[in-house]
């Protein structure tokens, strides 16, 4: 279920209805949670069960995680990420490194067929184990205590406005709030309203109409002129922004209604000056959960030049993987990889340019990176090399 099908519209409004006049935290609680499962078992129930078990997984580690010390701490953290990645690698990256091997097996001369399990992509599964991962990172690393409430981690981790697309929401922002009253007269009404319709139509009327269009010239661009192509490229760009910045525009819109909080995700990323504020722009829950529970292990910014190139080509490989489990995801991630370093290095080397900080200069950078960022969009859209290749 889709916020901008029909369907969702009585959906919402029983489930707001409801909300509002139970009374008692718990049984609003209970309610959001069957609710927010009824969301999720409207695309295909079955796979409830693997948002069920990672729940279960986490809040038996999270407890024993904080009960524990030395080697037991970091035995229920691994068996805890064990499972997450494990749901995750499975469902979504077993075909591709299947058949990735099987590829360079017959590359070496050995043939070796396929994947034949043809494996189906749960909806929401990228988003919903990063969210339980940082529960019992947070909670190893001392910054989270528990909690031993069941209904509280699986509203948590099952609260059906961000379940599908994000924002990638932290146990520390959230937890706290299911503790706390909710009053209708704490709800900004008009601002909610006013930020699901500008999410509707970023996406409904912006990003679905574009669609098509936009498709057409990827299925064949070898039919169409350069001018087309330059078309084509930032109006994906442009479709890419809508789609993903009004569906989390409506998530946290709809979150609000129902008295919650969740975290801005988009802040009008093609205005940034670099790649570095792109980043710092774009689907903000993701790259600040790559920064704190990937890049910063890694080492960070610390250790010299060549750890931290490292580690900004790491995090983005990997964040590009997430995305989808594809070698032109993962082009796209070496590319931003690629953009950090080289601005890294630019930065360092030349840290004085006063004309970048005028007006102009920004101006420039600004339209220069909206360009970095579109050609890699080329990678992230085409279904494959040859057709990247031909844009």
């Amino acid at each position: 279920m889709l916020f901008t099908e029909f369907r969702f519209l009585p959906f919402f409004v029983m489930v707001f209805a409801i909300h509002w006049l139970l009374r008692g935290p718990r049984l609003r609680k209970t309610w959001l949670l069957l609710a927010s499962y009824a969301f999720y078992a409207a695309w295909d129930w079955r796979f409830l069960s693997l948002i069920w078990a990672s729940t279960l997984v986490d809040y038996v580690a999270g407890l024993r995680i904080y009960a524990s010390n030395g080697k037991a701490k970091v035995w229920w953290l691994r068996a805890s990420l064990f499972a997450n990645l494990g749901l995750l690698g499975f469902f979504k990256y077993w075909g591709f490194f299947v058949d990735s091997g099987a590829e360079f097996l017959s590359w070496m001369g050995i043939d070796m067929a396929g994947s034949s399990l043809e494996v189906i992509l749960p909806v929401g599964i990228s988003f919903f184990t990063f969210q339980t991962m940082s529960y019992s990172l947070d909670i190893y690393r001392g910054k989270l205590k528990p909690t031993r409430s069941p209904l509280d981690l699986a509203l948590f981790v099952g609260f059906f406005p961000q379940l599908v697309a994000g924002p990638i929401v932290r146990a520390a922002d959230f937890l706290p709030q299911l503790s706390a009253p909710r009053f209708w007269a704490d709800v900004r009404v008009r601002s909610a309203l006013i930020l699901f319709t500008a999410g509707f139509i970023k996406k409904a009327c912006i990003s679905d109409q574009l669609s098509p269009f936009v498709d057409q010239y990827f299925a064949n661009p070898d039919l169409y002129t350069v001018g087309a192509a330059w078309l084509a490229v930032v109006g994906y760009a442009v479709q890419i922004y809508c789609d993903f910045s009004g569906y989390s525009d409506m998530a946290i819109a709809l979150a609000a209604l129902l008295g919650y909080r969740l975290c801005l995700n988009f802040n009008f990323p093609y205005l940034a000056s670099d790649i570095r504020d792109f980043w710092r722009r774009w689907h903000i829950s993701l790259s600040s959960w790559l920064r704190d529970y990937l890049y910063i292990p890694l080492g960070g910014n610390k250790h010299g030049t060549p750890r931290i190139l490292f580690n900004l080509m790491f995090t983005m490989l990997l964040g590009g993987l997430w995305h989808g489990a594809s070698w032109t995801f993962v082009a796209w991630g070496l590319l931003h990889g690629s953009y950090l370093v080289v601005e890294h290095l630019l930065r360092q080397n030349f840290p004085d340019i006063e004309w970048v900080k005028s007006m102009a200069g920004r101006f420039v950078l600004g339209l220069f990176t909206f360009t970095l960022v579109s050609l890699a969009w080329v990678f992230f859209r085409a279904a494959d090399f040859p057709t990247a290749w031909s844009l």
